[in-house]
């Protein structure tokens, strides 16, 4: 290190000196406690940084700069599937993105093949439930915005996933998925049939528990007439 390099670390701000180490808005432990590495107690600093606010603990291990130390905007869809995983965006946050339900959704929901768990954090509040495996792979997408990407269910996979967790929703046949999508999830009938005309034979395959394989066979009925 030269020594003017070497002036210039020493009369810099903890906070400057991380900004100016980490060039990810969102990092981990490892990177803070390496960026503080010149400090004889980083773990102090750290504590410092946190009680003025100018980093931000979103779990134990992870951590993002305040808003006025950021570079760009948060974009929390990222910031799910890296909270807790595996696990990827769906359900009602999902179907508000797509605009398969008229309501804004906040809460940033997703799926997994893990435990359910629920986090709250200083971007809000995340929650993720368990489906099964062949549920879970089935319609992801990977989606990009700017130089961020995030994984995704598409959206039918994320209907199919709404409807297999939402246990207030027990079918007694086929039929009853009227009511319930277009009634109390106020889907969208007409974005839903031109997504529809994209996923179906996606989501075919993985139709096997019955309360899934009802809806396959209503959306099969509903539409196939202007299919």
């Amino acid at each position: 290190m030269s020594p003017v390099r070497g002036l210039s670390l020493q009369i810099m701000l903890p906070i400057e000196r991380i900004r100016s180490e980490i060039s990810a808005d969102v990092f981990d432990y490892t990177h803070l406690v390496s960026a503080l590495s010149s400090y004889s107690n980083p773990r102090k600093v750290i504590t410092s940084l946190l009680r003025k606010g100018q980093i931000l603990r979103i779990k134990k291990g992870l951590y993002i700069f305040s808003p006025l130390w950021r570079r760009k905007p948060v974009n929390k869809k990222y910031i799910a599937n890296i909270i807790y995983g595996p696990s990827a965006v769906s359900l009602d946050y999902a179907l508000s993105w797509h605009g398969l339900i008229p309501e804004r959704v906040t809460q940033i929901t997703s799926v997994t093949t893990g435990r359910s768990r629920k986090y709250q954090t200083p971007l809000g509040r995340f929650s993720y439930t368990r489906v099964p495996q062949t549920l879970f792979n089935s319609g992801l997408n990977i989606y990009r915005s700017d130089d961020t990407v995030w994984l995704m269910s598409l959206p039918v996979a994320s209907l199919v996933c709404k409807a297999w967790t939402d246990k207030r929703f027990r079918p007694a046949s086929p039929g009853s998925y009227n009511s319930y999508l277009f009634d109390d999830l106020r889907i969208n009938e007409e974005t839903l049939l031109r997504y529809y005309r994209e996923e179906k034979l996606e989501i075919a395959e993985n139709m096997v528990p019955r309360k899934i394989k009802w809806l396959y066979i209503f959306l099969e009925k509903k539409f196939n007439s202007v299919l």
